[in-house]
């Protein structure tokens, strides 16, 4: 698709151009970056978001972005509880199992420790992965970038930071093993007593937490805060001309 003129396919909704003063215009606007909607792949030239705006596309009104108030602010505070959240997690008992006078506690790594000893290598690495090395990276990574932009400063590396935290959002699935716990509570309550131990209540905090600090996080302001360094990012949530709502 092209950025060109009014008519010219991926440019639909944009204002046409016109000759005198805003001709003399031409030449920031061309230097915006493009954005392409995430539901149809429209192109438009972008725009800086006002606090509290949402940018939609001008063909399938498909939301481009939405600009948060206090984003990193809220970001980092999610961030730090989940960071907070993971270690008691992986400290405190998930489960107790309690069967004819004996009792078993299982921490968060237990599952792989298991899949591990019975021979089961790239389940018991696929496991850990998903619910430990992932999750711990990402906030990790999360915390690098937040930070020092709290405090007004770049953070180094800023943009493979950033970019992990992206990268492992697909490989933190909290949620997939919060699933697995139900599903082995309900399966041995039959055969055993099995107690929520304080890890398993952290957790589950820790699912909402995580989702949160991912929700309220502009990723836009995020780049703008680093030195403006959008154009490497390649997909910075920038706001289509004239669709601010």
């Amino acid at each position: 698709m092209s950025g060109g003129g009014a008519g010219a396919p991926g440019t639909r909704g944009l204002a046409p151009r016109k000759e005198g003063a805003g001709a003399r215009s031409r030449p920031a606007a061309a230097r915006r970056p493009l954005v392409a909607c995430r539901d149809c792949d429209l192109l438009h030239r972008v725009a800086e978001l006002p606090h509290g705006a949402t940018a939609r596309c001008t063909r399938c009104g498909g939301v481009l972005a939405q600009s948060r108030r206090n984003s990193v602010d809220r970001s980092l505070a999610w961030t730090a509880g989940s960071a907070l959240l993971f270690v008691l997690a992986n400290t405190f008992p998930i489960l107790v199992f309690r069967m004819q006078g004996r009792e078993q506690q299982n921490v968060l790594v237990s599952g792989c420790l298991e899949l591990a000893r019975q021979g089961w290598w790239p389940l018991a690495a696929l496991v850990f992965v998903a619910s430990v090395a992932a999750p711990a990276l990402r906030l990790a990574a999360l915390l690098h970038v937040l930070v020092p932009l709290r405090l007004g400063r770049t953070p180094w590396g800023f943009v493979r930071a950033f970019r992990l935290v992206d990268a492992l959002e697909p490989w933190s699935m909290l949620e997939v093993f919060m699933l697995g716990v139900v599903v082995a509570i309900i399966k041995l309550s039959g055969m055993a007593e099995v107690l929520m131990g304080a890890g398993l209540y952290a957790f589950m905090m820790l699912i909402v937490t995580s989702t949160a600090a991912t929700a309220v996080l502009d990723r836009d302001l995020v780049w703008r805060h680093a030195g403006g360094r959008a154009a490497v990012a390649g997909r910075m949530p920038r706001a289509a001309e004239g669709q601010a709502t």
